[in-house]
C-alpha cells in the first residue's frame, strides 16, 4: 500500500498575508483543495476564488492550477479572488482593475441564500420556535420585518430576482428556521416565496421614489395617467445573465453635467501623445454610472458609444469595465477556464486532424509544431488552441494576431511566449 504524500503549501489568501497550509495527502481535484482552505482560513476565504501556484517547468513564474498532480509536494500557492481583490485588481502596468465602490453592489446571486438576522424581539421569537420543534404563528409586526429584511438583502444582490432566485430565498429561510414551515404546503415555503415576490415589487417601488436608477428606469409605464405608455411588464430594463452594476447612481458630489466634464477630460488625455494610465482609470471608474446610462436609458449604439468614450477601446478598459459591471477579473477567468478545458480541447483537435480536408491539414501543421516543442508548458497549450481555434471555425484570422522577430525581444518571459507562433508561422 502506497504511503500518503503529504503536502505543505504556503498560500497567500491576500497582499502581504501568507500562511502555512499542511496536508497529510494529496487532494484528489482542485475543488476539494479549495472546499479544505475555505474551512482552515475561515473567514478569511469566503467567497469564489482561483488558485495559481508557481509553475518549476516556468523558473516559478505562476500558473493557473487545474490538475493536482502538477502542484508540488512543497510549494507556494496564490489564492486570485474572481470578485474584488487588491491581489488580481493590477496583473501589468496597463491593466488596471478598480475596485468597486461602496455605491456599487459588491456580489452576484449567491448559490446559498444567506438569511439576514432579524429584530431582538423577531430572533428571539424564532430562537425559541426553532427549540419547541413547533410550527409559529406570527403577528403583522413580525412577518413585516422578516419580509422587510429579506427584501433588503435579495436586493443586495440583484433588483429584480426571477422566480426560482426567490424560491431559493424562501426555502433557505425555512431551513435556517424550521418553525416557519407552512403546514399543508408541498414544499413548506410556497407562501413565503409568493409574500417576498409581492414584497420585493413594493421594496422597488420606494427605492424608484427615492431616486434609485436601476428601478426608477422602469417608472412611468401605462396608467391611469398614462394610458399611451408601454405595459408595466413590457421592455422592463434589468441586470442580464452576470451583471451585478447594472445602472448604478451617480457619485455622491456629481451629477449629468459635472461626469460629461469628466468625459471630455478623458477624450483630452487620450490625445496627448503620452498618456496617463493612471489618470484615465481613474476617471473612467468616476464616469461609470453615465456610461452606464448612455448605455441603459438612452440605448446608443456601439458605434456612438465608442466615439463618447474612446478609452474602451483601450485593452485595460476593456478589462476594467467588464470588473466594474461583474466583479469578475476578466483575464484571469478567461485563462483559468481555458486551462480547465484545454486537455480536452487538444485531444478534439487532433481528432478533427486525422480526417482530410485543409482544415485537418492546417490542424496537422498546428500540431506537428506544437509536438516539437522541448517543453509544452500553459502557454504553449494556449498558444496552440486559441490559434487552432479559428481554424477549427473556419474563419480568417489572419488580422487577428500578431507575431514578432525573436531577434527584436528582449525579456525571455516574452520569448516564450510568443515562440510557439513563429514555429507555426514558419
Amino acid at each position: 500500500m502506497a504511503t500518503p504524500q503529504k503536502i505543505v503549501l504556503r498560500v497567500h489568501i491576500a497582499t502581504d498575508v501568507a500562511m502555512k497550509l499542511t496536508l497529510n495527502e494529496r487532494p484528489k481535484s482542485v475543488e476539494e483543495l479549495k472546499s479544505i482552505m475555505k474551512e482552515k482560513f475561515k473567514p478569511k476565504l469566503n467567497s469564489d476564488f482561483d488558485l495559481q501556484y508557481e509553475d518549476p517547468d516556468f523558473d516559478g513564474q505562476l500558473s493557473v492550477l487545474v490538475d493536482m498532480e502538477e502542484l508540488p509536494e512543497k510549494g507556494t500557492l496564490k489564492v486570485v479572488r474572481a470578485e474584488c481583490d487588491e491581489s488580481s485588481t493590477a496583473s501589468s502596468d496597463t491593466d488596471i482593475l478598480p475596485h468597486a465602490p461602496l455605491t456599487l453592489r459588491q456580489k452576484s446571486w449567491p448559490d446559498s441564500f444567506p438569511v439576514p438576522t432579524f429584530s431582538f424581539e423577531v430572533e428571539h421569537v424564532l430562537e425559541e420556535g426553532n427549540r419547541s420543534g413547533k410550527p409559529l404563528i406570527l403577528s403583522r409586526a413580525q412577518k413585516h420585518n422578516i419580509l422587510e429584511k429579506m427584501a433588503e438583502t435579495m436586493h443586495s444582490f440583484k433588483p429584480y430576482p426571477n422566480d426560482k432566485e426567490v424560491g431559493k430565498a424562501a426555502e433557505a429561510l425555512v431551513t435556517v428556521h424550521p418553525c416557519l414551515r407552512e403546514l399543508g404546503s408541498d414544499t413548506g415555503w410556497y407562501g413565503w416565496k409568493v409574500s417576498l415576490k409581492f414584497k420585493m415589487g413594493n421594496f422597488r417601488s420606494k427605492l424608484a421614489r427615492s431616486g434609485c436608477a436601476e428601478v426608477s428606469v422602469n417608472v412611468g409605464k401605462r396608467s391611469k395617467n398614462n394610458p399611451d405608455s408601454d405595459h408595466p411588464h413590457s421592455s422592463i430594463k434589468r441586470a442580464r445573465l452576470s451583471e451585478v452594476n447594472f445602472l448604478p447612481n451617480f457619485p455622491k458630489g456629481e451629477n449629468q453635467d459635472t461626469l460629461k466634464d469628466v468625459r471630455l477630460q478623458i477624450v483630452q488625455e487620450l490625445e496627448k501623445a503620452e498618456r496617463n494610465q493612471v489618470l484615465i482609470a481613474k476617471l473612467m471608474q468616476t464616469s461609470f454610472a453615465l456610461r452606464r446610462q448612455d448605455i441603459v436609458k438612452e440605448d446608443l449604439p456601439v458605434k456612438d458609444i465608442l466615439t463618447s468614450w474612446p478609452a474602451l477601446r483601450m485593452e485595460s478598459q476593456v478589462f476594467a469595465e467588464f470588473h466594474r459591471i461583474t466583479n469578475v477579473n476578466l483575464r484571469n477567468q478567461f485563462y483559468s477556464e481555458l486551462d480547465r478545458c484545454t486537455p480536452r480541447l487538444i485531444a478534439l483537435l487532433r481528432q478533427k486532424a486525422l480526417h482530410t480536408g485543409k482544415m485537418a491539414l492546417a490542424l496537422r501543421k498546428l500540431l506537428e509544431t506544437y509536438d516539437r516543442q522541448e517543453e509544452n508548458d500553459v502557454n504553449t497549450r494556449r498558444t496552440l488552441f486559441l490559434r487552432a481555434l479559428p481554424i477549427y471555425l473556419r474563419e480568417d484570422a489572419s488580422e487577428f494576431f500578431k507575431t514578432y522577430n525573436v531577434s527584436s525581444v528582449t525579456s525571455i518571459y516574452q520569448l516564450r511566449l510568443i515562440q510557439f507562433s513563429q514555429h507555426v508561422i514558419k
